[in-house]
């Protein structure tokens, strides 16, 4: 069997990187439905009209003559559960004794990163940080913790909620060219000038032939390929690699050592070593431009081994990824349709209409005297009853009894009990006089939503764990 060259394995890796982004276009559009609604755009779904034309729901229900109208209840659940973890599970004791851990969520603010996490996680069901080392010019090393965009993340398929099953994980960079230089260069002023003419002389015709080489999708894809903007797009990719190794043991000095099989030939020959083959596997980076070149590579360099990346998917039943805002969206549009049909019955109703006969019109008197009079304060509106019994008379239709506040109570109370966000949790007043049986609501109300909490709080964890080893 022929064995694949190197850059026939960078390409193969590249490849992957594409597919495994291409494959969560599903996420990524749930995600972006789910945003839409969690920030108010709550009428953006596509329907059919009557006409068979593909529409928006606002635009249909202008063209019927109706405001669509908001009512956001799942902004206002976001905000309950992010500050309940605000509450609940940061800590905001200044004094607190000074360690690593508590040094880096200072100098990174993790509390703000931690929050802004957890709203991501209620919307899109993903949490994912980077945790890197980093160092600025005239700076020492330090630890940095970021919180990573869906949309620029990729990873291979999991199934194990550990997200122990990780093979190939990357993010993809939208650089100026300073940051690309400063991360891909290493300090090489030839390679940095290599680098800069490799997004510059004729990039896109490059572009355009190494896609069409790998047959990627530059329609669909084209946000893989391509920076906004005017940055240098940089594509980072972490792949789980097995390498053959020797492992030597140094029976005098009591030492263990793993040693690649071509530069292990040195401890062959020494009586007191005992050599033994191995297969070690390894994280390896890869820094790729968009047109396919390898900017450059290196094994992980933390003590941990492993990727920079933290991932947390939620639930991940099957490998589907599945958001608590997104079981809540048919309960929120319901809501909104109600108080819609709502004012449009109330607008449309007759109310307060005054049916004046035209032949009891008072003599000199213009219809604009009549309308003027009548709308005043303690006016008085003179008629003249010359011709029969007609007189004005008001008319006001009663259009409460149709059941609509009723029905938008009913749906306000399904929606506490989808979410799990009752009025207890919200801090709203007690519909009972008993402390003891609205604090038992509070308690049950914090049991609906411990799922959200205890995987977020294993997340942190990880997070944490990845931190001390660094």
């Amino acid at each position: 069997m022929k064995t694949p060259t190197t850059n026939e394995q960078h390409t193969r890796v590249l490849h992957a990187a594409y597919q495994a982004w291409m494959n969560a276009a599903g996420l990524r559009q749930a995600r972006l439905r789910n945003k839409r609604f969690t920030y108010g755009d709550q009428w953006g779904d596509l329907i059919r009209n009557n006409e068979g034309r593909v529409v928006t729901e606002r635009e249909h229900l202008a063209a019927q003559g109706c405001e669509s109208i908001t009512n956001n209840l799942i902004r206002q659940m976001v905000k309950t559960i992010v500050g309940r973890f605000r509450s609940q599970y940061i800590k905001h004791d200044e004094a607190e004794e000074a360690t690593t851990l508590s040094e880096v969520g200072r100098a990174n603010e993790l509390d703000e990163l931690d929050s802004r996490a957890l709203e991501e996680f209620l919307i899109s069901g993903c949490c994912i940080q980077r945790v890197d080392t980093c160092r600025e010019p005239g700076a020492s090393e330090h630890i940095r913790v970021d919180n990573v965009n869906v949309n620029k993340f990729f990873v291979n398929a999991l199934n194990d909620t550990r997200s122990w099953d990780c093979e190939l994980v990357g993010e993809l960079h939208d650089l100026n060219i300073a940051q690309l230089l400063r991360r891909v260069a290493g300090g090489n002023q030839r390679k940095a000038a290599w680098v800069r003419r490799l997004y510059t002389d004729g990039a896109e015709e490059r572009l355009a032939d190494f896609t069409a080489q790998l047959g990627a999708d530059t329609q669909l894809g084209s946000d893989f390929w391509h920076a906004r903007d005017g940055k240098c797009r940089a594509i980072e990719v972490w792949a789980l690699e097995s390498r053959e190794v020797m492992v030597c043991h140094n029976r005098r000095e009591g030492t263990l050592t793993v040693e690649p099989a071509h530069a292990s030939h040195r401890m062959r020959n020494r009586a007191d070593v005992s050599v033994r083959w191995d297969i070690a596997t390894v994280w390896h980076c890869r820094w790729f431009s968009p047109m396919g070149d390898l900017l450059c590579e290196y094994d992980s360099p933390w003590q941990h081994g492993s990727h920079p990346f933290v991932i947390k998917l939620y639930p991940l039943t099957d490998g589907e990824v599945h958001a608590v805002v997104e079981d809540i969206i048919d309960a929120q549009k319901h809501v909104n349709r109600m108080i819609s049909l709502l004012d449009q019955v109330m607008r449309s109703s007759a109310k307060g209409v005054l049916l004046f006969p035209e032949t009891a019109l008072p003599d000199g008197w213009t219809w604009e005297d009549a309308r003027r009079c009548w709308s005043s304060a303690n006016g008085l509106l003179p008629y003249n009853p010359n011709y029969g019994e007609a007189k004005p008379e008001q008319i006001s239709a009663n259009n409460t009894g149709l059941g609509a506040y009723q029905m938008i109570e009913l749906q306000m109370k399904l929606f506490e009990e989808i979410s799990g966000v009752s009025g207890a949790l919200q801090g709203k007043n007690p519909t009972v006089n008993s402390a003891n049986v609205y604090q038992l609501q509070s308690e049950n109300a914090n049991i609906a939503l411990s799922d959200v909490y205890d995987s977020f709080q294993a997340f942190r964890r990880q997070r944490d764990r990845k931190i001390v080893n660094s």
